[in-house]
């Protein structure tokens, strides 16, 4: 099954009483219960990951533009990135209804790739999915700005 493609996809969970979102179009499935995401050193979601922690991500839709450039937009400790935009919580992670695909994960693995010792990269065992049948992934190519 395809859960996620290189699209807009949106990493969003709660840990420290402090909630936290990015957009990442760098994500791919490496094997049928894992997924994989490189996050930027600038990111403060990707920076907050911990092995062990709950997630959620969203394979966002077409007509999810403005959420992508929402959560794409600005940082988790500067902005209140939730303020006004509806969500589904489970335990830590949190979903964007009306997304193609909805992941709860628990961050596998992290580590950096060779060559790129400042951005992280992210494994992601898939604990339970949701998939929006009637839905089409929204592509970052896509996106009106």
């Amino acid at each position: 099954m395809e859960y996620i493609v290189q699209g807009a996809n949106v990493l969003a969970f709660e840990k420290n009483n402090h909630k936290y979102a990015m957009s990442c179009s760098w994500t791919t499935h490496v094997d049928y219960e894992e997924v994989a995401m490189l996050l930027g050193s600038q990111s403060n979601s990707g920076n907050a990951l911990e092995i062990g922690d709950l997630v959620g991500i969203s394979a966002l839709a077409q007509g999810q533009d403005k959420l992508a450039v929402h959560f794409g937009t600005s940082h988790s400790l500067i902005t209140d990135k939730f303020k006004g935009i509806e969500i589904e919580q489970n335990d830590g992670a949190i979903l964007i209804p009306g997304a193609k695909s909805k992941l709860i994960c628990k961050v596998k693995y992290i580590t950096h790739l060779e060559g790129n010792e400042i951005d992280r990269f992210v494994i992601f065992k898939v604990l339970k999915h949701e998939e929006t049948i009637d839905a089409k992934f929204l592509i970052f190519q896509d996106l009106e700005y």
